[in-house]
């Protein structure tokens, strides 16, 4: 296997222009709050730091306790108890381990308006003096001077949700099991406050970074959304987020730098704005904030006119590892079709995806679709029974398992069985909703917290597409290429995906510039093969962007026409990118 060139930035930043003095780290953040508080002329002011799930409350308070505030009060003091709120979330939160209901509850329904009310009483009794209302939903207090929002990356937030330092919104849980921590968050925690973060962008004073925990950076907010709009302007990257599992392998340590010492690593989210950062570099501070603010305040720049009227503010391309390098079988699996999707929990499109081999052992398999004349009553049966421990599943008596080979590409509409198995470095390109993976069969491991994996057979088994069979799955499936034009020095091949997928895919094979264009919608890329390439504006638009090998990155809509060309460190060898975008 080509272990590629160990090139690959695990820190990429957007430099933001034209804001110098408009960040803060270590005392300048309370130097500045300081000035922002003696700026006002009248006795009394408040100051509202309203947070993000997760962030660690009371490290803040002890930095703004340096301001000398008369009063501090919690907003929380507000809120209905856990139980009411238990009660009013019910539905959505579901007795499935994995799987809730999508929320679409509004940040007040948390708080009661009488206890409110008695907050602003008390803030309306005070005479003079610097107030602090913190926690989360602190804006909604009537007076407010000052809004400081801090915010924190859902990959962060999961971590300390794992290491049981952080409960869900308005629940004691901290000893719960991380998946149904996760699915409440998910389902309802993370919904709501996007809602609330998304109504702040235009009020807030300061956006406060607290990812690192006792190093809090702070930048305007005329800096973070100036950010924003610029990265909606340019090529970026998000911050990869990379994570170890029961199947994980060996390759991203070392294609990606990472820590030789940790067991293995499974899966990158490499573009996922939904759990990835975006760091904004101001002078020499690196802020880093959630990349779902850019798709929340740019949604239109980003994804373009007919993407934003279809999605709506929500990132609809997923580019992702899935390393088995050396390790073992995903999980046997299957997504449910968008009609079930969206009766059983409530979201607007379906998990629909591919596997696109950046490299590949001699004996990668793919698992994909049912074999021909199989008993389907006897699959879902011998399934049961598995899922019991009685007896393990025979996957290879009825699910088609193809070699795999690097750059092969493989399309998995929902409803298809798939998985990928051990010794392949799956570059998976999907539609976004990633949390809706029904488990059909696990091989029969224990999860990395020693307990069995959960199985959706329940779910799986009615939408598995049946006549999906290995004539279907060859002819549909199996790695479409197709040849859409060449050029001076470059191939452009379509390699998908299935046309119950909305997502196009093209692989680009140059050893000289390659034009492309948005044509108004966001594209997504990856080097899947060369040591770099520079992406360019032939306008100048944006400064030249180097992306490496195995990297993602993603051209806003707004760009229109940009230019991919080798580097002058790439010695004439042969490059190619994947790029994906929404179909027409």
């Amino acid at each position: 296997m080509v272990k590629g060139y160990s090139n690959y930035d695990k820190k990429p930043f957007v430099r933001v222009n034209g804001f110098q003095n408009h960040a803060f780290a270590g005392q300048r953040i309370i130097d500045e709050l300081k000035r922002k508080v003696d700026s006002f002329s009248k006795d009394k002011v408040v100051l509202a730091l309203d947070c993000y799930h997760g962030v660690n409350q009371q490290e803040l308070l002890e930095l703004l306790k340096q301001l000398k505030p008369i009063s501090m009060i919690s907003i929380s003091e507000a809120n209905h108890s856990n139980e009411q709120i238990q009660a009013m979330l019910n539905r959505n939160i579901t007795n499935d381990r994995v799987f809730g209901v999508l929320s679409c509850h509004k940040i007040e329904e948390f708080f009661c308006k009488d206890k409110l009310a008695k907050i602003n009483a008390d803030i309306a009794a005070i005479e003079t003096g610097l107030v602090i209302v913190y926690g989360i939903g602190a804006s909604l207090i009537e007076q407010k001077d000052i809004i400081v929002y801090a915010d924190m990356p859902r990959w962060e937030l999961q971590l300390r949700m794992r290491r049981n330092e952080v409960a869900n919104w308005c629940a004691d849980n901290y000893d719960e099991e991380i998946l149904r921590k996760y699915k409440r968050a998910f389902f309802i925690d993370w919904r709501v406050l996007d809602r609330h973060k998304t109504s702040l962008f235009e009020k807030m004073d300061y956006i406060l970074d607290s990812t690192i925990s006792n190093e809090p950076k702070m930048m305007t907010k005329e800096a973070h959304l100036a950010g924003l709009k610029q990265a909606a302007e340019q090529p970026f990257r998000v911050v990869p987020f990379f994570d170890p599992g029961v199947w994980g392998g060996q390759w991203m340590k070392e294609v990606c730098g990472l820590d030789k010492t940790q067991k293995n690593f499974a899966w990158c989210f490499d573009c996922v704005p939904e759990e990835n950062s975006l760091i904004l570099k101001i002078d020499e501070i690196e802020i880093e904030i959630p990349s779902i603010n850019l798709v929340l305040y740019q949604p239109r720049n980003l994804l373009g006119d007919k993407n934003h009227a279809r999605f709506g503010a929500e990132f609809p391309i997923r580019f992702d590892f899935l390393d088995t390098i050396d390790g073992g079988n995903l999980s046997l699996q299957v997504h449910p079709l968008t009609e079930y999707i969206q009766q059983n929990f409530g979201m607007h499109y379906t998990q629909d995806e591919s596997y696109y081999m950046l490299d590949a052992g001699e004996d990668a398999t793919v698992y994909l679709g049912v074999k021909e004349n199989i008993n389907s009553q006897e699959m879902i049966e011998d399934l049961r029974v598995a899922e019991t421990g009685e007896k393990l599943f025979d996957a290879d008596k009825y699910v088609n398992c193809f070699k795999a080979k690097k750059h092969d590409h493989f399309l998995i509409p929902a409803g298809t069985v798939h998985c990928s198995g051990k010794n392949a470095m799956v570059l998976e390109i999907s539609a976004t909703p990633y949390i809706f993976t029904f488990k059909l069969w696990d091989w029969g491991r224990l999860g990395l917290d020693g307990r069995p994996r959960p199985i959706h057979l329940a779910h799986g088994e009615k939408v598995i597409q049946f006549d999906r069979d290995t004539k279907w799955v060859k002819e549909n499936l199996v790695d479409q290429v197709e040849k859409i034009s060449d050029g001076d020095g470059y191939i452009e091949e379509r390699t998908g995906l299935h046309k119950r997928e909305f997502i196009e895919t093209r692989r680009h094979w140059f050893t000289k510039p390659v034009t492309h264009n948005t044509n108004d919608g966001v594209n997504v890329l990856n080097l899947v093969e060369g040591k770099e390439a520079v992406v360019s504006s032939p306008t100048n638009a944006f400064e030249p962007f180097t992306v490496h090998y195995a990297e993602t990155f993603i051209i806003p809509a707004s760009v229109g026409e940009y230019v991919i060309s080798p580097t002058e460190n790439c010695n004439g060898e042969t490059l190619a990118t994947i790029k994906a975008y929404v179909r027409n």
